[in-house]
């Protein structure tokens, strides 16, 4: 191999070493946005007199730890099916209770009360758990679909 093609190589290599150490040291600098696992929801309808109850739970880990957790339910028949959720249209809904689960991640529910009104006012079919997980250091997670449910 000539002396010029043997520089040309270990030059080469050393811009790639560079460039390589770079998108490590970068990719080391971001933090990973919260993450979901586990993820239930469960639809009663009322009956009886009795109210309804809709039920969704859920694990977030966050390094930084979880700030909150926003949650929607979404008939499938909406606007969002054509025009998808934004987290800025999570920022008004309501939150879901955390609790520690170890580490740096929670357990959070949500729970709400389903009158024979609501159910006889709402789009029959299927439905969807939109979920906004924001961290303490303020990286979010926008899940439109975190888990389904069918009002019958």
């Amino acid at each position: 191999m000539s002396r010029r093609i043997a520089l040309s190589v270990v030059a080469g290599v050393v811009v790639l070493g560079g460039a390589g150490a770079f998108a490590l040291a970068y990719a080391g600098d971001q933090k990973p946005s919260p993450a979901l696992a586990h993820s239930t929801v469960r639809y009663t309808a009322p009956e009886g007199g009795h109210k309804g109850s809709l039920s969704f739970t859920t694990e977030v880990t966050a390094p930084s730890g979880v700030k909150n957790l926003k949650v929607l339910a979404w008939p499938e028949k909406s606007g969002f099916a054509t025009e998808p959720l934004t987290a800025k249209d999570m920022a008004e809904v309501e939150s879901a209770t955390c609790t520690p689960a170890g580490g740096n991640t929670v357990r959070c529910v949500y729970k709400a009360a389903v009158s024979d009104a609501d159910a006889a006012g709402s789009a029959h079919g299927a439905w969807h758990i939109a979920v906004l997980a924001t961290a303490k250091d303020g990286h979010t997670t926008l899940d439109t679909k975190a888990a389904d449910f069918t009002l019958a």
